[in-house]
């Protein structure tokens, strides 16, 4: 599956390959991709998917495998979590669940197949690929994940490993965030620990490479801000050997924090900093990452990439920044599903950038004390997904496949 610009409909403004009103993903048709045999596609931070055929209706699916569920009750949190979300989730912009194949009896229980909206490709593979990205591209794109990631936050959800290889895209440039398996919901109690072992390297925030125990939703915007300079340089903005280069090339860039932004650090981390030589920040790289980094781009980025986490901006202040202007526009002329058309011309429903309509719970991991426990509310929570809805699915051993999927 691979992302041509020159395939997205017609050029607006300033000659970009911008989709049209004809290309709404609502009305597409089955393309030659979807007549491809089931193959695996990707590989998440706890599972692997395929592209598979959904038989009651013919459309290519994604297929999640969850394996090893029930080695331990931390895996089992985890996992149920994860299914929860994507159960819960209701936005454009944000992968969710469309279907759980029916488990089999619980004594048999041991994987969970999880069956989702079959996207075409992924932003890493735009950004590596050959293909001109223009600025209304950039513009687009980061409308999209900061819209979905509005979403998560105002539902109280940290998705905790924002990467462009978890940002889904097709070829009209839909974009939906997927990958959940480190997502937790915030935690407001600062006095409690958080892990560390989150984000992917590249894109983790200098406050989690510090070793703070405690962070907050800003984690995700600097992820965010950094794949911002990547869709704007084609290269990754921070790519060191270890989390202690990680941040010498952070503060190469922005400069040494001062005292009060490593307020949260570890100790060694603070004392790493100190010992170094003084460095004012090196904003105007920024400049040069291509031709695509206006000032409204670097203003925006310079507030993205602030080195102390209270000081960052918002992903939903982010949203209202002019640089998004365009993208915004050019999202709901032409791509949203929110927003529906009259000949006249498109007609707006409700908010642009709409939240949760309530928090994400989960009050229900209080009362999983054991993984056998866990096993029997994953086991009924599957099931009562599925009352009242279509015909039931479960994997079918006889397939060409099955051989190759359950390895």
């Amino acid at each position: 599956h691979r992302w041509h610009p020159a395939s997205l409909g017609g050029s607006t403004g300033g000659g970009a390959a911008i989709p049209q009103p004809h290309s709404n993903p609502a009305s597409e048709v089955p393309s030659p991709a979807e007549m491809e045999p089931d193959r695996p596609i990707g590989y998440g931070a706890f599972g692997v998917v395929w592209s598979v055929t959904d038989p009651r209706d013919g459309r290519k699916v994604a297929l999640k495998k969850m394996p090893n569920v029930f080695q331990n009750l931390v895996s089992c949190k985890r996992v149920f979590r994860e299914l929860r979300m994507l159960c819960f989730f209701k936005h454009d912009n944000v992968l969710s669940a469309l279907d759980i194949l029916q488990p089999p009896q619980i004594d048999c229980f041991e994987e969970i197949y999880v069956i989702t909206e079959l996207m075409q490709s992924d932003l890493h593979k735009v950004i590596v690929s050959p293909q001109p990205l223009t600025t209304d591209h950039i513009k687009v794109f980061l409308y999209q994940i900061l819209r979905g990631l509005k979403y998560l936050h105002s539902a109280g959800i940290l998705h905790r490993d924002i990467k462009p290889g978890n940002l889904l895209v097709n070829s009209n440039c839909l974009l939906k965030i997927c990958d959940f398996g480190l997502a937790r919901v915030e935690e407001p109690d600062p006095s409690r620990h958080m892990t560390q072992e989150v984000v992917t390297q590249y894109y983790r925030a200098p406050e989690v490479l510090m070793g703070c125990h405690h962070y907050t939703s800003s984690i995700d915007v600097w992820s965010v801000g950094c794949i911002f300079a990547e869709l704007l340089g084609r290269r990754i903005l921070f790519q060191a050997q270890s989390p202690i280069q990680q941040l010498d090339l952070i503060t190469d860039l922005l400069g040494t924090p001062p005292l009060t932004a490593m307020a949260s650090a570890c100790e060694g981390a603070r004392a790493h900093i100190l010992r170094g030589p003084h460095k004012p920040p090196s904003l105007s790289v920024l400049y040069m990452l291509s031709d695509g980094a206006t000032h409204e781009a670097v203003h925006l980025l310079c507030r993205m990439l602030v080195f102390d986490p209270a000081k960052r901006i918002s992903g939903s202040d982010a949203l209202s920044h002019p640089y998004l202007d365009e993208g915004r526009l050019r999202y709901h002329t032409c791509m949203c599903k929110c927003c529906y058309s009259v000949p006249s011309g498109r007609v707006y429903t409700r908010d642009f950038e709409p939240p949760a309509d309530r928090p994400f719970s989960h009050n229900y991991e209080q009362s999983m004390h054991s993984v056998w426990q866990g096993k029997e509310l994953i086991h009924r929570f599957i099931t009562e997904h599925q009352q009242g809805k279509r015909v039931p699915l479960c994997i079918n051993p006889q397939s060409a496949a099955f051989k190759t999927f359950i390895r």
